[in-house]
């Protein structure tokens, strides 16, 4: 069994490098799917499109026409054309960048939950979950320096979703440690640090790329690729586990290895917390997909590409000081009184009602309004959800069970921008996309009413 910190100085040491691997983890979510992913879907549709005489057309120019015809103005011939086109690579980006990111996501559902089994019956003289978190770690960062030379929507969703399998088989052993390694009155502080970790990554990794993209362009993933690879083995190398050479585990049989994949879920709080998870997972990405796409085609007025990727790390930015705030405290006060569905059910409401915000104002301050408020709502969500689920999981078999909570969030990620793209094709824009994250978030609240067994 892995080693225990009670306290101290091991204890200190734990908590710091599990946050500095979630951030470098998170980093790489962070600045992939909210920059380059899109530019590089973006540049690929584009030159799909707009071809020939075409190729040097003004996106901005273009999207300010279309409000100008909405609004009563008359197009000439050439600019219905123009809108025309307009109109379809906006509908293939959208359904782009849903395909990249959605396989990507499924790939990981799928192999999470197994990566989770399979580390919890492994025995090597580095421990369990330790082989697992280097290899995932490997793979990601050689598959995502590949990502960079993509030249097409097909190969570049193969890549990723070989990259992202890799770096989320890391995530979950690494989660699982703070089952195996930290004392139950410290689980929800672990989980608050982890979660600090994985916002600040994806903040810092949005903001590192915007500010940077003008520069180096796709050569960020190559970056990317390096500090990834730098926070996983510094987490393994400052904190050795023990060697799992003697853990005692039954026969394998894959009746029973199936079996074990859907136990979790036959328990009634853990099912519970489960839906809820995949259904606020399921809103939030619908929303969050596309916001490289709708500062160039939803807010009024539009935006150029090279000012929406300036823009984004800084509308993610804004969410900060709420989220940090609501990490810090969350975690500790739920340890404290020992209650974890008040803050959950509060984060899910409070998210939701963020979402109305953009719908009713399709303007840069409406973002930036639901960003702080949705900032504010991440913070304390991530902070207890994942201690939560440590409550009504199954101690023997923690990696198992972490992973099918995994597979609560790929599921929801994978069908949020998939259903976001049909919407955004079938309406012609984005809106309806607010207007169904607000109605899934909302129903995440709903589904941890029936938890029983935790407060």
């Amino acid at each position: 069994m892995s080693e225990t910190y009670l306290g101290g100085r091991p204890l200190r040491r734990y908590l710091t490098w599990y946050g500095v691997a979630s951030f470098s983890l998170l980093l790489t979510f962070g600045s992939i799917m909210g920059i380059l992913l899109p530019n590089h879907v973006q540049a690929l549709e584009f030159a799909r499109w707009f071809t020939g005489p075409d190729a040097g057309v003004d996106l901005a120019e273009l999207s300010r026409l279309k409000d100008a015809v909405a609004g009563g103005a008359t197009a000439t011939a050439e600019e219905q054309r123009l809108l025309g086109l307009l109109g379809r690579f906006d509908a293939g980006r959208a359904q782009a960048l849903s395909l990249v990111t959605s396989l990507g996501l499924a790939g990981t559902m799928l192999a999470v939950p197994v990566i989770g089994i399979l580390s919890d019956r492994t025995r090597s003289r580095h421990g369990r979950r330790t082989p697992w978190i280097l290899l995932g770690v490997i793979v990601g960062a050689v598959f995502l320096a590949g990502v960079r030379f993509a030249p097409s929507i097909a190969v570049l969703a193969l890549l990723w979703t070989i990259c992202q399998v890799g770096l989320s088989a890391a995530q979950g052993p690494l989660n699982t440690t703070v089952a195996d390694r930290v004392p139950q009155r410290m689980v929800g502080t672990a989980s608050a640090v982890g979660g600090l970790g994985t916002f600040l990554g994806g903040i810092l990794g949005a903001v590192l790329c915007g500010a940077l993209f003008a520069r180096l362009g796709l050569d960020l993933y190559l970056v990317v690729a390096v500090l990834t690879v730098a926070g996983l083995v510094g987490f393994v190398l400052r904190l050795p586990d023990r060697p799992s050479t003697e853990l005692r585990i039954a026969p394998h049989r894959w009746s029973d290895f199936l079996r074990g994949f859907l136990a979790p879920l036959r328990e009634h709080d853990f099912r519970w917390v489960w839906l809820a998870r995949v259904v606020l997972a399921f809103g939030y990405q619908s929303s969050v997909t596309f916001s490289f796409f709708m500062l160039q085609s939803y807010i009024r007025p539009a935006l150029s590409a090279a000012e929406a990727t300036g823009l984004v790390p800084l509308l993610t930015l804004a969410g900060l000081p709420g989220t940090l705030v609501a990490l810090a405290v969350s975690g500790r006060i739920s340890d404290k009184v020992g209650r974890r569905k008040p803050f959950v059910v509060g984060a899910s409401l409070l998210m939701a009602g963020s979402m109305l915000i953009p719908l009713l104002s399709p303007t840069l301050t409406a973002l930036f309004v639901q960003t702080v408020l949705g900032g504010i709502a991440n913070g304390m969500y991530l902070a207890v959800d994942q201690a939560l689920f440590i409550d009504v999981l199954d101690k023997d078999a923690a990696g198992r069970d972490l992973g099918v909570a995994s597979l609560a969030t790929n599921l929801g990620q994978a069908l949020g921008p998939i259903l976001a793209g049909q919407v955004v094709v079938l309406t012609g824009g984005y809106g309806g996309i607010w207007a169904l994250a607000f109605v899934l978030i909302l129903l995440a609240a709903v589904a941890i009413v029936p938890v029983k067994r935790v407060r």
